[in-house]
């Protein structure tokens, strides 16, 4: 699994003209999810996310999680994080999940960050979404977590 997370003071996802989420300030995920991708590997995703220390105290440093700044989350399922970009000029996707795992794993993804924290908005799997956010900091991480056992966040 790859995560892209954004820090944003707000964001949202329009579908064909219509606005269907939006979040104030917290944290964006674009999801991407390889074939294979353990429940593990999932977890640990979610934890990581959630856990990850990118929001400022009052001295200036990162030192709170989204969950400890009552954030939302906003995750919105991205299978060309896994375009490979090394040959030619049209990206490769076959790493990526077929869409019918991809779409079981996004699920599995959010229901285990629903178990860990309550506010959890999503995107629309496979639509054409026009995403607008408001990158705060600007703040933006890459994890990476392959199907295997993983360590602790």
């Amino acid at each position: 699994m790859r995560a892209v997370v954004q820090r944003v003071s707000e964001a949202f996802v329009e579908v064909e003209g219509r606005r269907v989420v939006s979040i104030g300030r917290g944290i964006v995920i674009f999801a991407g999810f390889g074939r294979g991708d353990s429940d593990a590997a999932l977890d640990w995703m979610a934890r990581k996310c959630l856990e990850m220390r990118i929001f400022e105290g009052g001295d200036g440093r990162m030192n709170f999680s989204v969950s400890e700044t009552a954030g939302e989350v906003l995750v919105i399922s991205q299978f060309t994080l896994f375009g490979d970009c090394g040959k030619g000029r049209r990206p490769d996707f076959t790493a990526s999940a077929p869409a019918a795992e991809a779409l079981k794993l996004y699920r599995r993804f959010l229901e285990i960050l629903e178990g860990y924290y309550p506010r959890i908005s999503e995107g629309v799997f496979g639509a054409h979404m026009m995403i607008g956010m408001v990158n705060d900091g600007p703040v933006t991480l890459f994890v990476e977590r392959g199907g295997r056992e993983p360590e602790s966040p």
